[in-house]
């Protein structure tokens, strides 16, 4: 089989039945993420974009692609932020695969650690507790926002791709956050929080198992292995691959769910905060839904 160029097949997509060279499927990949930048107006003149990184494939694609169109611009610029949780061999193996690639990409790098800021590690922090995901995911969202904030940055980038946002949905499905479900989407921001940085993922359109091929074809240096050693307990992991089998099964289910969400978030998101009160926690003084916010309720539980 050959690429409609006549180039050797580099990958098959089931959903558009379609075979690709790797040169075509690399044009694709990016074709696809700058359309979704400029459908949704993800970055604009005199941004300065702050990419979370890990050393992983998805923030390695992320970071890549933002880099390619920043630095064709006098008007932009561009960092990386990676957060050490201070999860032994595996937080250190990605963070130097981080810093590869900024190397590579002449990108500047900041990295900051829960233990400078918080005191403890994150095994010290949870002490054999078990909801590992859930003190891990607050405090690195809030550390990223406050740093970036910090950095003068004006979007705040993730990689997370298709899965990972069809995930979040049936996730906050299944546990009926509606607070959660309205952050989802390719952005999101509050012009009335001055504290709360905006956010994109450009990613958002693309398959995990594309974001792999596209990371492979460019032979950009990430880390392999996809799972944290924490991430064996989570519910994400169970609805992961209820969706992996769904996809297989059902080519483009992915792309369905997240299209019905987008459908959904808009009037509800319009709704929702017309009522909701612009807060700061009374602790440390960052965005918070509640007097107290989740970080300094977490932290006050194992007394830092």
């Amino acid at each position: 089989m050959v690429c409609k160029c006549g180039g050797k097949v580099y990958f098959r997509r089931k959903y558009e039945g379609t075979e690709l060279c790797k040169k075509c499927f690399v044009r694709s990949i990016e074709k696809k993420i700058k359309k979704e930048i400029r459908i949704n107006n993800l970055i604009s003149k005199n941004d300065r974009i702050c990419v979370a990184i890990s050393g992983g494939k998805d923030s390695t694609a992320c970071l890549y692609i933002l880099n390619e169109i920043v630095k064709k611009r006098k008007d932009m610029e561009i960092f990386a932020i990676s957060i050490d949780e201070g999860i032994g061999e595996y937080r250190k193996k990605t963070i130097s695969k981080a810093k590869e690639l900024c190397e590579l990409l002449n990108v500047p790098i900041k990295i900051y650690s829960f233990k400078e800021e918080f005191g403890k590690t994150l095994p010290e922090i949870l002490n054999h507790r078990i909801n590992a995901c859930t003190y891990c995911g607050v405090l690195r969202r809030y550390l990223l926002n406050k740093k970036a904030r910090e950095n003068k940055a004006t979007k705040l980038a993730f990689g997370f791709n298709l899965n990972d946002e069809a995930e979040s949905i049936l996730m906050n499905f299944v546990f009926g956050n509606l607070e959660k479900f309205l952050r989802l989407g390719a952005k999101v921001e509050n012009k009335e929080i001055k504290k709360f940085v905006p956010r994109i993922k450009p990613l958002r359109e693309i398959p995990e198992e594309e974001v792999f091929a596209y990371c492979k074809a460019l032979n950009l240096p990430h880390y392999p292995k996809k799972e944290c050693p924490y991430g064996k307990e989570s519910v994400r992991k169970t609805i992961r691959k209820f969706l992996y089998e769904l996809e297989d099964r059902y080519p483009g289910s992915l792309f369905q769910i997240v299209k019905f969400a987008d459908l959904l978030i808009p009037p509800l998101r319009k709704e929702f905060y017309k009522k909701g009160k612009i807060k700061y926690c009374k602790i440390c003084s960052e965005p918070s839904s509640k007097e107290i916010c989740k970080v300094c309720e977490l932290l006050e539980k194992t007394n830092l």
